[in-house]
C-alpha cells in the first residue's frame, strides 16, 4: 500500500467516530408539555406517539421526547415551556391545555409549537385564523369546550321538565364564552341553568352539594385536564349524591361517569402526533391549517345508569356510539 493511501485511510478511520457523534446530534428533539399528570394523560401520549410513528418518527430510534408534566399546576407552566426552548428542541407540542398553549407561543417565536386543545385558538389568541394560522404555531382544537351547549340538550332530554340544570366549569381562557352559550341554549329550551365554579378539588365538593340542595335536575361537566385529572373525585361524588351527569371525556364515563359526550380524543392526539411528524419533516406550522375533529361520539353507562335508578330515553340509545353495560 501506498503511504498516501494509508494516510488516506488512516484519517477516514479517524473520522468515523466524529461521523457517528454527529448523526447522534442531528436526531430531533420533541418537547412534550402535557397540562395534567402522566397517569391520566397515559392514553393520549400514546395516541400521538402513534400518529408521530406513522409520520415516521418513533421514539428512540429517530426521535427523542422530552416530557414536561404540568401536575394542573398552570403557574408551572410558563417555566416548563421555557426550559424546552433553552434545549433548542425541535418541536414543542402542548398536549390538552389552553394555558400550556399559551404560555409555549409566548416562550418563542421560532420554535414550531403543535397544540391540542379545547377551546377555540383564535379566539383565545393562538392563531390568526384556523385555514392560516401563521408565526410558528398550528395543531388540532377538539372545541370541546364550545360542545357544552350540546351536552345540555343531551341532558334536558335525560331529565325532561322544569327542574334547572347545572353546569360545573373549571378555569378555561374560553369560560365567559361558554357560559353565554349555556345560557343562550337554557332559554332556547325553556331551562333555567346554573353554574358553578371550580378551580380547587374542594370546589368541586361544593358544587356538588350545592347541586343538592338547589334540586338540580342534571349537570353538565365542563372539559379540560382540571376535570380528566379528577374523574375519580366527579364519579365518587356522582354516585353519592346521585346526581346524574355528562362529562366531556369517554374516559369518565369508563371510570364510572353516566355519560360523555365528545369529539373522538385518541384521534386528536393521533392527528397532533401526524402534524408533528410533518413539522420535523420540513413543513411549517404556518402551511398547516388548524384541523378539527370530524368524530364525535356519545357514550353511556347503563350500569351507572341503573344505580341511579335513570331510564335512559330510546332516542339517546338510539344515538349512543357506545353502551357500556
Amino acid at each position: 500500500m501506498r503511504r498516501r493511501e494509508f494516510i488516506t485511510l488512516l484519517g477516514g478511520t479517524a473520522a468515523w467516530p466524529l461521523a457517528a457523534r454527529a448523526q447522534e446530534r442531528i436526531v430531533p428533539v420533541v418537547g412534550y408539555l402535557y397540562g395534567g399528570v402522566p397517569e391520566a394523560g397515559a392514553n393520549h401520549t400514546a395516541a400521538f406517539r402513534k400518529g408521530l410513528s406513522e409520520a415516521g418518527y418513533v421514539e428512540g430510534r429517530n426521535v427523542t421526547i422530552e416530557y414536561r408534566w404540568g401536575h394542573n399546576n398552570s403557574d408551572r407552566f410558563a417555566e416548563l415551556a421555557a426550559d424546552l426552548v433553552r434545549r433548542k428542541v425541535s418541536v414543542i407540542v402542548t398536549a390538552g391545555s389552553s394555558p400550556a398553549s399559551l404560555a409555549a407561543k409566548a416562550a418563542t417565536a421560532t420554535i414550531p409549537i403543535v397544540f391540542e386543545v379545547g377551546a377555540n385558538p383564535v379566539e383565545i389568541g393562538l392563531v390568526a385564523s384556523l385555514n392560516r394560522p401563521g408565526g410558528n404555531v398550528t395543531g388540532i382544537a377538539s372545541m370541546n369546550t364550545e360542545l357544552a351547549s350540546k351536552r345540555l340538550d343531551i341532558v334536558h332530554e335525560l331529565i325532561p321538565g322544569p327542574t334547572p340544570l347545572g353546569a360545573l366549569l373549571g378555569p378555561t381562557a374560553s369560560l365567559p364564552t361558554v357560559t353565554a352559550d349555556l345560557r343562550s341554549a337554557a332559554a332556547r329550551i325553556g331551562r333555567r341553568v346554573e353554574v358553578f365554579l371550580a378551580s380547587t378539588n374542594r370546589d368541586i365538593d361544593t358544587a356538588f352539594a350545592a347541586v343538592v340542595e338547589k334540586q338540580i335536575g342534571a349537570l353538565v361537566v365542563g372539559a379540560g385536564p382540571f376535570f380528566t385529572n379528577r374523574r375519580a373525585q366527579l364519579v365518587t361524588l356522582a354516585a353519592r349524591y346521585a346526581v346524574p351527569a355528562i362529562y366531556s371525556e369517554r374516559d369518565i364515563a369508563e371510570a364510572g361517569g353516566l355519560m360523555s359526550y365528545a369529539s373522538h380524543v385518541p384521534d386528536l392526539y393521533r392527528q397532533t402526533g401526524l402534524y408533528t411528524g410533518r413539522i420535523l419533516g420540513g413543513e411549517k406550522p404556518a402551511d398547516l391549517p388548524v384541523m378539527q375533529p370530524t368524530r364525535f361520539e356519545l357514550v353511556i353507562n347503563l350500569q351507572i345508569a341503573r344505580l341511579l335508578r335513570i331510564d335512559i330515553p330510546p332516542t339517546l340509545l338510539a344515538i349512543a356510539d357506545e353502551l357500556i353495560e
